[in-house]
């Protein structure tokens, strides 16, 4: 997952840096790090476990249970068609 994917994954979901952060359990500062891709100009590659859980959230999936979260209803087709539609 690139910066500008996880970006657009946050988006999609209409979700601000500070709901990312909350539903991802992460601080609001590495959200920022994430999406610009570098922090104190050293590279910020997004760990596994954070895109699993990005992939888990589209689906709809907020916990490891599989209780559901119908806030988050954007279907991993339309990030995929809005991916192939940003690439080069």
């Amino acid at each position: 997952m690139t910066p500008e994917q996880f970006k657009m994954w946050r988006r999609s979901l209409g979700l601000k840096q500070k709901e990312a952060a909350e539903v991802l359990g992460l601080k609001k500062r590495m959200i920022q790090y994430y999406e610009k891709g570098e922090r104190e100009d050293r590279k910020v590659e997004i760990p596994k476990s954070v895109r699993l859980a990005c992939f888990a959230l589209l689906q709809g999936i907020g916990d490891f249970d599989g209780e559901k979260i119908t806030e988050l209803k954007l279907s991993v087709n339309t990030l995929e068609d809005e991916t192939t539609r940003n690439s080069p």
